[in-house]
């Protein structure tokens, strides 16, 4: 169960409602928008699953009830004014209805944001080992091949970007950047605590 204060936001400002903007916890992309009472807050913080109040249905509403497709929550947040959320998520299968990742379209996520998507995509392929991906393979070969492999792809960075070729330094840095992602995985890591590590660095030299 994820801790926070329900008792912090101004209920009364929108009868009852606030409204609850969900983000991908990986991508960043903001996944929909639904509204919550307290009674929605208390069970999303309880079950993890992010729940809302259907304003048409007139009653509580967890997302994936029906389709299996949940979104889990990760964390939650009050803007300043205590009137509305941001709710940190992984999306378990497509948001949307029409079966597409966002209820806002492709445009919702941010540049980088599929770093954050392919830290999912590994993931889930350590775990499940799908027959004839690439991905399962350097999993089987095990972490000494998954180094050597990063080692080589950081060989052809640098030789890429000492060459001038922009388009064959654009694919190695992608190569190098997957089987990093790779790497960090079999030790229970990902490119967000890389990420994290940089913005604790960046904080202590401000």
């Amino acid at each position: 169960m994820i801790d926070f204060d329900a008792s912090s936001l101004d209920w009364g400002k929108c009868s009852g409602l606030v409204p609850a903007i969900v983000q991908d916890a990986r991508s960043g992309a903001v996944l929909m928008l639904g509204y919550m009472n307290r009674d929605a807050l208390a069970a999303t913080l309880q079950s993890c699953k992010v729940t809302f109040f259907s304003r048409s249905k007139n009653r509580l509403w967890t997302k994936g009830e029906s389709s299996g497709h949940w979104l889990r929550l990760m964390a939650i947040h009050a803007d300043c004014d205590c009137d509305s959320l941001l709710v940190s998520a992984v999306p378990v299968g497509p948001t949307c209805h029409r079966g597409t990742q966002s209820c806002f379209g492709d445009a919702s996520a941010p540049p980088l944001g599929f770093l954050g998507k392919l830290d999912g995509l590994i993931d889930a392929r350590e775990r499940e080992r799908p027959a004839g991906s690439y991905t399962t393979e350097l999993f089987d070969a095990g972490i000494r091949r998954i180094a050597q492999k990063v080692g080589e792809e950081g060989v052809e960075v640098a030789l890429a970007a000492a060459a001038g070729d922009e388009a064959e330094l654009l694919g190695e840095s992608a190569d190098l950047l997957f089987h990093l992602s790779v790497l960090l995985r079999t030790r229970g890591r990902s490119l967000a605590d890389v990420a994290a590590v940089l913005a604790a660095r960046h904080t202590a030299s401000a």
